[in-house]
């Protein structure tokens, strides 16, 4: 099926020209990075939550439900990313930077430290 006629069709297609194949491939890639590790954050959360460890049960909750947030945040920031790149290659404009990829690194460390207190605190 061709893009015209694709039943979702992103509004990045709808603006300036065809960017070189090679871009558009290479932002598509970084889309599924954001993806998978996404998907990571989720399953570390499920995980935690289900397996029993020697931690305090509030902080493995806390832990548990922040993996979860930023597994959501990060499939959310890839889409994001992924169409503010794929307009800019289309434009021909500078690709912009992200503010939100910080704050997802700023969760994982906050959800480590939370583990390291519930290790720390005991059961």
């Amino acid at each position: 099926m061709t893009r015209a006629g694709s039943i979702w069709r992103p509004r990045v297609f709808d603006v300036g020209t065809e960017p070189d194949p090679r871009f558009s491939l290479a932002n598509e890639r970084t889309l599924l990075a954001w993806l998978r590790t996404g998907l990571a954050w989720q399953a570390g959360g499920v995980a935690l939550a289900a397996v029993d460890l020697p931690i305090h049960p509030a902080a493995k909750l806390v832990a548990a439900v922040l993996l979860l947030l930023l597994g959501i945040a990060s499939v959310m920031h890839g889409l994001r990313t992924w169409m503010r790149s794929e307009h800019a290659l289309r434009t021909d404009q500078p690709l912009p930077h992200s503010r939100s990829a910080v704050a997802i690194v700023l969760g994982g460390a906050l959800s480590g430290a939370v583990l390291l207190l519930g290790l720390a605190i005991g059961p």
